[in-house]
């Protein structure tokens, strides 16, 4: 009877799973990932540009002992500099045009790539990546996890990213989705890219261009003539929006850079603390198991004493003694961990001040790399509107 109750619950059981794999692939990586270069050179017009947005931080672990160590100052810092590390791979493949790194907030682009960290601690990534056309049509919606041993960053600093497997493999689901695309659909991805910077500048002129329907597809209605003035200087603003893109992507670079010391020694140094703290905990528990057992057996020793026996009397005070110096060495075992664990939190604290916010100027405006950044491309796209208005008699307004 038994039996086809449980096979019941087998296929239930599987079912399930399945209906939870629809939500959105899962990547776990085993070993090195090669990454995905074109062979042939890919015409200009059929590249689209990638747009990388800075990374939403996540959540820090809800686990003191995992949270150890970890500040939502170094996932700020993570969240700008991962996309760099990601933007650096997909530009050696040769399948793209332009990749930049663009504050979050700027949904006009050929190619959308956002995300988000899930759990970053040294020895794990764990990354959910979310890339949409300019059409509306999303690519794909994963997650991707890699995991180093601590021993990756023994005894000098690695030669190479600790995760790129794991870029790389990001690189490649991106070029393999885009070698599904025939060749008209990404010239209308860069049609409707286009169309939308415009319906953006200048809504009153250009909005009726383009559907939006409720799932939000955008297609096209029609497109303006060739010779249309107004929208030359709309593409002429669109080309200074990118200069303004290609300056703050160059201050994204810089402060990569900046920041690739100090975040690999951190990764390396809290490796090395969390393995050594794991190590004492380990050891602390079986020091306290065993003088434990040593007081357990020396209360079975006392009682199984028939009356005074000074030897079994002896033997038992030992193994009382012995046990409570084991528990001793257990605790002491414990405050040299909770010392690595200050040691782990004062790292996270140094590298939060080594990486703080780089102050840059543009066009003579100091700009704070660190929300005001994005705030600033706000202003930036406000002035453009503007800039249309002044040129062209039109109001504009840029979302």
């Amino acid at each position: 009877m038994m039996k086809p109750i449980f096979l019941y619950l087998l296929v239930l059981w599987l079912l399930l799973l399945s209906g939870c794999a629809t939500t959105g692939s899962r990547h776990t990586i085993k070993g090195p990932v090669p990454v995905d270069k074109s062979l042939t050179e890919t015409p200009e017009n059929q590249l689209l540009n990638v747009s990388i947005e800075v990374f939403a931080p996540g959540d820090l672990p809800k686990n003191e002992k995992k949270a150890t160590g970890l500040s939502l100052d170094i996932r700020k810092a993570e969240a700008r500099y991962i996309p760099e590390q990601l933007r650096a791979t997909m530009e050696s493949t040769g399948y793209w045009g332009a990749v930049r790194v663009v504050p979050k907030g700027m949904t006009i682009a050929e190619l959308l790539v956002s995300g988000t960290i899930l759990e970053s601690d040294g020895q794990k990534l764990h990354l959910q990546i979310t890339a949409q056309d300019a059409s509306g049509r999303q690519w794909f919606h994963s997650e991707y996890r890699d995991e180093v041993d601590a021993s990756f960053y023994q005894p000098y600093a690695p030669p190479e990213e600790a995760f790129q497997p794991l870029y790389n493999s990001i690189a490649n689901d991106l070029a393999r989705f885009l070698k599904t695309l025939p060749a008209e659909d990404i010239t209308t991805i860069r049609r409707v890219a286009e169309l939308r910077f415009a319906a953006d500048i200048a809504p009153a002129a250009y909005s009726g261009y383009l559907q939006h329907d409720a799932s939000g597809q955008y297609t096209i209605v029609h497109l303006p003539s060739y010779d249309d003035p107004m929208y030359a200087r709309v593409q002429a603003i669109q080309e200074r929006d990118l200069l303004m893109i290609d300056t703050l992507n160059g201050h994204f670079d810089n402060f990569h850079r900046e920041m690739e010391q100090p975040y690999t020694e951190w990764r390396k140094a809290r490796s090395d603390e969390a393995e050594k703290l794991r190590k004492l905990e380990r050891a602390a528990l079986n020091r306290t198991l065993l003088g434990v057992a040593a007081i357990v057996g020396a209360v079975f020793v006392a009682s199984a004493g028939d009356g005074y026996d000074p030897g079994l009397d002896a033997l038992s005070d030992v193994m009382v003694l012995g046990g409570a110096a084991a528990i001793e060495s257990g605790f002491n075992k414990r405050s040299e961990a909770a010392i690595h664990r200050d040691s782990i939190e004062e790292l996270g604290v140094s590298f939060s001040s080594e990486a703080k916010p780089l102050v840059v100027d543009v066009d003579g405006k100091t700009v704070e790399l660190t929300g005001s950044a994005e705030t600033q491309y706000e202003q930036w796209r406000l002035l453009m509107a503007k800039i249309y208005s002044s040129e062209t008699g039109l109001s504009g307004t840029a979302n």
